[in-house]
């Protein structure tokens, strides 16, 4: 396995300090939603575009660490893929940290594989990370958000408190059967419907808010599109 290394900046209210990460597991989890009956609804839809039913809710998709990335920039191939703002977990020292990230998904390959879709694209990441022990008191008021830029306009792509969602811990606990996630394990925990549909930008923007301690984290990355030559 290649070694992959972050910079992270582990952000508390008491101060920063940015360490090196490397390699450990990635973890997508899809289907978090609290509300079974419009999570149920969400799967009808996707049924429709000739998107398979998850085998379980939540699912949870593996994918190389070496997609992690917190440039400015990434390359696909093709105009079908698009980003997805979700809250990311990150196992380190023993603690849970929360931070941002963006689920950037080949929507076409989508339709007849969810698991390599999600293999495909990198996955951007801000570097910051704040103790989840910080924010779990009032987490029901976070707000997570993206951005899309199209003709050089940005629009809210993406809205919505993390009440809709599965709580962190419950969510480790899913995955793992009880225990804590790997040292350096990083899981992506689900997303908002689209406003508007979901549809390609050449620019994604994201970030999660903290209005009670008055602060966000916040990234941004162009889509370079590679052509297909047949």
């Amino acid at each position: 396995m290649r070694e992959q290394k972050l910079n992270i900046s582990f952000a508390s209210r008491d101060g920063s300090q940015i360490r090196e990460i490397t390699s450990g597991a990635c973890i997508i989890a899809g289907w978090t939603g609290r509300d079974q009956v419009a999570l149920e609804k969400h799967i009808v839809e996707l049924e429709a575009l000739g998107v398979k039913r998850p085998a379980t809710t939540p699912i949870f998709y593996r994918v190389g660490y070496s997609r992690l990335t917190t440039s400015g920039a990434i390359e696909v191939v093709g105009e079908t893929s698009s980003g997805e703002v979700e809250y990311v977990l990150l196992q380190h020292r023993g603690k849970l940290w929360v931070g941002v990230g963006s689920d950037h998904t080949d929507r076409e390959v989508e339709t007849y594989g969810v698991t390599v879709s999600k293999q495909l694209c990198d996955k951007p990441i801000a570097s910051t990370f704040w103790p989840l022990e910080e924010v779990e008191p009032h987490w029901d008021s976070l707000t997570l958000r993206s951005f899309v830029t199209l003709g050089g306009k940005k629009s809210l792509y993406q809205e919505g408190k993390l009440t809709g969602m599965l709580a962190p811990r419950d969510l480790v606990s899913r995955f793992t059967g009880g225990g804590e996630l790997p040292e350096g394990a990083m899981m992506f925990c689900g997303t908002f419907g689209a406003i508007g549909g979901v549809r390609p930008a050449p620019r994604f923007d994201f970030e999660i808010e903290d209005s009670i301690l008055g602060r966000k984290i916040e990234h941004g990355y162009d889509i370079i599109c590679l052509p297909i030559a047949g």
